[in-house]
């Protein structure tokens, strides 16, 4: 068969598009099968790596294969075999591909590099590091193995030892753009937000039109609940790709934040549209509407939520805070139960039970709760609190006065727990102890002082506390 004349020039190096390399392949085959590989063996290899450039996996390795049929200590051709296995995902015979070629040529840096690759994929995430050192040690400089350190560390949350390589990567190609993302991401998980957006501009002004860049830019900016200039970036992000669901969602949160809720409903909606199978985005949604008060489109948003999660904590508690305002009460208590059962910690859903059970009457029952929301959060104030009112009210007052102690405990110079206590104090005929109370509770808050004239009206003729009242007077 005649070869193109211009196949045959110094150019070889040019990219080629997939018709002109399966017509490079379609020669090499023809030197195969007419046993002429050996004489052509220099060209087999440049289209071996033509092949490696347009993903033609399986014609790369036949040609691979026989290469190394003829020249099996070739350690070139055992280093393309492992790159192309590599990228077909069979990285246990790339590495043994990789394997191979060191052992036939120890000082190849890119062998040491693929064969890192490899490594990684197949879990060995120290070998991996060690072969890029080895690599390293071969050529200090080379900022790839800088960069690939820099990424290996990153993975394993290092983020110290990440940053370190990448900047010494860019020392040595200050237009590194894959590096100063990294470092962004680095730095933004250290949450060194400053230097996160230096990294992000740097990134940016080499490459302005990176829908993620502009994207993990407005995540710092929310991170750092700079709302308006998240908004921005999402815009830009949303600008270059429009359908990239993450970008309006997180527009769509930064607006909930700055209460332009309005617009946060259209992009919610927009990433819903986008990505239909991402609860999160209806949960969202469910708490916008939620926050606009219209509970019907919350309740319908937050049960969605649940038909693609059946263990959403949040949305089954959200969905009961919504059935109780909306007055459905079986339904809220339903709701509340479930989210019990599904967290290590349901003290929200606890509280939440309780707080509906004693709107309700049901006292007794919500004893119970406030107490198993205490049992998950020892000092939870507003449980401790509500639990002393409800003990008031069945008459256990000494379980009344442990809880306003507590409630002391966590807030000290919480006047209301020190006038509760006073007020049980009176019941069990304490008298002392109730004007204890009443003084720790005056001093603290001298408004109490008129509370406690309207509910003891009686007091305006007892000199004990006239005496009292007068010394607190504000």
């Amino acid at each position: 068969m005649s070869f193109p004349e211009d196949y045959l020039d110094d150019d070889y190096d040019l990219y080629f598009n997939e018709e002109e390399a399966k017509d490079k392949v379609k020669v090499c085959r023809e030197y195969i099968d007419n046993d002429r590989t050996l004489a052509n063996i220099d060209f087999i290899e440049e289209v071996i790596q033509i092949c490696l450039e347009c993903d033609l996996i399986e014609d790369g390795l036949y040609l691979t294969e026989a290469v190394l049929n003829i020249t099996p200590y070739n350690s070139e051709a055992w280093q393309f075999k492992g790159i192309l296995l590599n990228n077909s995902f069979e990285f246990g015979e790339a590495y043994h591909c990789f394997e191979k070629s060191q052992s036939l040529n120890p000082n190849d840096v890119e062998t040491y590099i693929n064969k890192s690759i490899a490594e990684d994929n197949l879990g060995m995430s120290e070998d991996s590091i060690s072969s890029l050192i080895k690599a390293l040690a071969i050529e200090p400089n080379n900022e790839e193995i800088l960069f690939s350190l820099g990424v290996l560390y990153e993975k394993k949350e290092k983020y110290i030892e990440a940053i370190d390589y990448f900047i010494n990567s860019i020392k040595h190609d200050s237009e590194y753009l894959e590096a100063w993302y990294e470092l962004g991401y680095c730095y933004e998980n250290m949450e060194k937000f400053s230097k996160a957006l230096e990294a992000y501009d740097k990134y940016l002004e080499l490459e302005p039109n990176s829908f993620t860049g502009w994207y993990n830019k407005g995540i710092v900016y929310l991170r750092l609940e700079m709302y308006e200039k998240a908004i921005n970036s999402f815009d830009l992000s949303i600008v270059l790709k429009e359908d990239f669901a993450s970008a309006w969602f997180n527009n769509g949160y930064a607006l909930f934040k700055l209460g332009r809720l309005k617009e946060a409903l259209k992009s919610y909606k927009k990433a819903y549209e986008l990505d239909s199978l991402d609860e999160t985005i209806l949960f969202n949604l469910g708490q916008t509407y939620e926050e606009l008060g219209s509970y019907p489109q919350a309740i319908r948003c937050y049960s969605e939520a649940i038909k693609l999660d059946n263990g959403y904590y949040e949305a089954f508690l959200a969905r009961g805070y919504c059935y109780d305002v909306a007055g459905k009460y079986q339904l809220a208590l339903k709701d509340f139960n479930q989210a019990i059962t599904l967290t290590s910690n349901p003290e929200d859903a606890w509280f939440a039970k309780a707080d509906l059970e004693y709107s309700l009457g049901q006292l007794e029952e919500s004893i119970t709760s406030y107490i198993k929301a205490i049992e998950n959060n020892n000092n939870n104030f507003s449980a401790w609190n509500k639990l002393a009112e409800t003990y008031i009210e069945v008459g256990l007052w000494l379980e009344g006065l442990k809880s306003f102690d507590e409630c002391i405990r966590i807030k000290p110079d919480h006047a209301n727990s020190y006038y509760g206590k006073a007020k049980i104090n009176f019941l069990l005929g304490h008298t002392q102890n109730a004007i204890d109370c009443l003084k720790c509770a005056f001093k603290l808050n001298p408004n109490i002082r008129n509370e406690f004239t309207r509910e003891y009206p009686e007091v305006k003729s007892s000199k004990l506390f006239i005496k009292l009242l007068d010394e607190n007077k504000s």
